[in-house]
């Protein structure tokens, strides 16, 4: 299945824009379009949240890293400041898709992919 991002008016791809592709190209309604995007996110953050890591083959994984409390400093000031221990969702892409992003060729399942 192709599906064209040609009708896209800014550059940024947002939940919206995938509802209305979803809408447009495969031919669900505009409700069942809507609902199916936000329950594939609603999904992703309930794994995160629970410490789960997301995988998605060919694009990339999705974790949760705890990063320490550290001192930091206040850039305009230079005062030092507490920073806390959190949370933070990092991606790292996958080889496949690192590759189309330059440019390669990628074999998947016997189908030639090509980045632009």
């Amino acid at each position: 299945m192709q599906i064209s991002f040609e009708s896209l008016e800014t550059p940024a791809l947002t939940k919206a824009h995938l509802a209305d592709l979803l809408f447009e190209q495969i031919g669900l309604n505009k409700r069942e379009s809507k609902d199916m995007v936000d329950a594939f996110f609603d999904l992703v953050v309930e794994q995160l949240i629970a410490g789960e890591e997301v995988k998605i083959s060919g694009f990339g994984n999705f974790q949760i890293r705890t990063k320490a409390a550290r001192p930091g400093r206040n850039p305009r000031t230079g005062e030092l400041i507490p920073i806390d221990a959190r949370r933070v969702a990092t991606f790292h892409a996958s080889h496949k898709l690192k590759a189309l992003i330059q440019g390669d060729t990628v074999e998947d399942d016997g189908v030639e992919m090509v980045g632009r």
